[in-house]
């Protein structure tokens, strides 16, 4: 795998990079993802240990969710998409879980309804569009996230990066999302899982955050989502993390499109 394309100082890497470059400089990174797996005791929400194995020993493929919940084994390809998603299994280990045994729930429910379960159902689109394309926008300003909601762009993200970030930090959790920014281009959308945290948040380090993210965001999940929860945010958009956003770069309407009127 050619992890050169993994350009670590951008923007949206930083809560990936220090884990990330040790992982990918290793010479077996599967090796050493498994053994950061083990340090960190992590399991599934069957109580299984973690562990990633190569995809090529996994004869089928398509109870996926439920290998990874039956077995705690994740079946892993030697490329980028798998990579990025070995990382959020080490960052944010309480959410994928949640998300697994959604997934299998789900399935198990479907099985009992018909043999081949060929409906995926809303609640299995909402939970593989989370785990591929999420975005969470944290922010301590409920007036910013529903300003975000009703896709006031200019008003949000046309602002000075300092001033954004006393007040709001964007979080990338799609292992899909991070692989399309190996080559990033203006009309890279996320599905955003907005998050409303007291000012001292702010104030926490990198990992407080992340711990406390990954605890609050499975219990959210936990109760149940849809597509439709989902807002939209063109992810280079952010404030700092893309050239010449000006006003021209806002007005791309193909782009940051406006909100729908009912």
């Amino acid at each position: 795998m050619n992890f050169a394309v993994i350009d670590w100082p951008r923007p949206w890497l930083s809560h990936l990079r220090e884990l990330g470059v040790m992982i990918a400089s290793s010479s077996d990174w599967m090796s050493a993802a498994n053994q950061v797996a083990s340090q960190r005791g992590l399991c599934n929400a069957n109580a299984k240990p973690i562990s990633f194995v190569s995809q090529e020993g996994i004869a089928d493929l398509s109870g996926y969710e439920s290998h990874i919940y039956s077995t705690g084994e994740i079946p892993t390809r030697d490329n980028l998409h798998d990579f990025f998603n070995t990382l959020m299994w080490l960052q944010f280990p309480k959410i994928k879980q949640t998300l697994n045994r959604m997934q299998y729930a789900e399935i198990e429910r479907m099985l009992r309804t018909s043999p081949v379960a060929q409906e995926r159902g809303k609640q299995r689109d909402a939970a593989t569009l989370f785990d591929e394309n999420c975005a969470f926008v944290i922010s301590s300003d409920v007036s910013f996230l529903d300003a975000l909601k009703a896709r006031r762009w200019k008003e949000i993200l046309m602002v000075d990066p300092h001033q954004f970030y006393k007040r709001c930090e964007v979080i990338l959790f799609g292992h899909a999302l991070l692989e399309k920014l190996t080559a990033p281009y203006k009309a890279i959308t996320a599905h955003v899982w907005s998050v409303t945290v007291d000012s001292d948040w702010f104030e926490f380090s990198n990992e407080e955050q992340r711990s406390w993210l990954d605890q609050k965001v499975a219990e959210n999940l936990e109760k149940g989502f849809v597509s439709s929860d989902f807002n939209h945010l063109p992810i280079l958009g952010v404030p700092g993390w893309w050239r010449d956003q000006t006003d021209d770069f806002y007005d791309d309407a193909t782009v940051f499109r406006s909100s729908r009127k009912h």
